[in-house]
Protein backbone atom coordinates (compact mmCIF):
# COMPACT_ATOMS: atom_id res chain seq x y z
CA UNK A 1 0.00 0.00 0.00
CA UNK A 2 1.41 3.40 -0.93
CA UNK A 3 1.66 6.18 1.64
CA UNK A 4 -0.95 8.98 1.46
CA UNK A 5 0.01 11.91 -0.75
CA UNK A 6 1.70 14.77 1.11
CA UNK A 7 0.20 18.12 1.99
CA UNK A 8 -2.89 19.37 0.24
CA UNK A 9 -2.84 16.39 -2.13
CA UNK A 10 -4.21 14.31 0.75
CA UNK A 11 -8.00 14.99 0.84
CA UNK A 12 -8.29 14.62 4.63
CA UNK A 13 -5.39 16.92 5.35
CA UNK A 14 -6.63 19.41 2.75
CA UNK A 15 -10.10 19.47 4.29
CA UNK A 16 -8.62 20.08 7.74
CA UNK A 17 -6.26 22.81 6.48
CA UNK A 18 -8.95 24.66 4.53
CA UNK A 19 -11.37 24.43 7.48
CA UNK A 20 -8.69 25.97 9.71
CA UNK A 21 -8.16 28.72 7.10
CA UNK A 22 -11.91 29.46 6.96
CA UNK A 23 -12.01 29.64 10.77
CA UNK A 24 -9.12 32.10 10.76
CA UNK A 25 -10.89 34.21 8.13
CA UNK A 26 -14.09 34.21 10.18
CA UNK A 27 -12.19 35.57 13.17
CA UNK A 28 -10.46 38.14 10.96
CA UNK A 29 -13.88 39.27 9.70
CA UNK A 30 -14.91 39.89 13.31
CA UNK A 31 -11.64 41.75 13.93
CA UNK A 32 -12.17 43.85 10.79
CA UNK A 33 -15.72 44.74 11.87
CA UNK A 34 -14.48 45.78 15.32
CA UNK A 35 -11.65 47.85 13.80
CA UNK A 36 -14.00 49.56 11.36
CA UNK A 37 -16.60 50.22 14.06
CA UNK A 38 -14.02 51.63 16.44
CA UNK A 39 -12.56 53.83 13.72
CA UNK A 40 -15.99 55.13 12.73
CA UNK A 41 -16.79 56.00 16.35
CA UNK A 42 -13.43 57.73 16.84
CA UNK A 43 -13.76 59.70 13.59
CA UNK A 44 -17.34 60.71 14.41
CA UNK A 45 -16.21 61.94 17.84
CA UNK A 46 -13.40 64.01 16.37
CA UNK A 47 -15.00 65.32 13.15
CA UNK A 48 -18.73 65.08 13.83
CA UNK A 49 -21.18 63.32 11.49
CA UNK A 50 -19.40 61.46 8.71
CA UNK A 51 -20.17 61.70 5.03
CA UNK A 52 -21.10 58.44 3.25
CA UNK A 53 -17.92 58.66 1.16
CA UNK A 54 -15.85 58.84 4.35
CA UNK A 55 -17.63 55.80 5.75
CA UNK A 56 -17.03 53.83 2.55
CA UNK A 57 -13.38 54.86 2.62
CA UNK A 58 -12.98 53.70 6.21
CA UNK A 59 -14.72 50.40 5.46
CA UNK A 60 -12.63 49.80 2.35
CA UNK A 61 -9.35 51.02 3.78
CA UNK A 62 -9.32 49.64 7.29
CA UNK A 63 -11.62 46.66 6.71
CA UNK A 64 -9.86 45.72 3.49
CA UNK A 65 -6.43 46.01 5.09
CA UNK A 66 -7.38 43.79 8.03
CA UNK A 67 -8.98 41.18 5.75
CA UNK A 68 -6.07 41.15 3.30
CA UNK A 69 -3.58 40.82 6.14
CA UNK A 70 -5.59 37.93 7.58
CA UNK A 71 -5.86 36.19 4.22
CA UNK A 72 -2.13 36.42 3.50
CA UNK A 73 -1.20 35.33 7.02
CA UNK A 74 -3.67 32.44 6.80
CA UNK A 75 -2.20 31.28 3.50
CA UNK A 76 1.29 31.33 5.04
CA UNK A 77 0.01 29.16 7.90
CA UNK A 78 -1.75 26.87 5.40
CA UNK A 79 1.42 26.46 3.35
CA UNK A 80 3.61 25.83 6.36
CA UNK A 81 1.16 23.54 8.13
CA UNK A 82 0.64 21.24 5.14
CA UNK A 83 4.30 20.75 4.28
CA UNK A 84 4.37 22.81 1.09
CA UNK A 85 7.29 24.84 2.41
CA UNK A 86 9.36 21.69 2.86
CA UNK A 87 8.44 20.51 -0.66
CA UNK A 88 10.10 23.60 -2.09
CA UNK A 89 13.35 22.81 -0.28
CA UNK A 90 13.48 19.28 -1.70
CA UNK A 91 15.11 19.40 -5.09
CA UNK A 92 15.01 16.35 -7.38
Amino acid sequence: MSPPPPGLDDPEQAAFAWARFRTLMAWMTVAAAVAVGGSMIALAEVYGPLNWATMLGVIGGIGGMVMLTGALMGLVFLSSGTGHDEDVDRRP
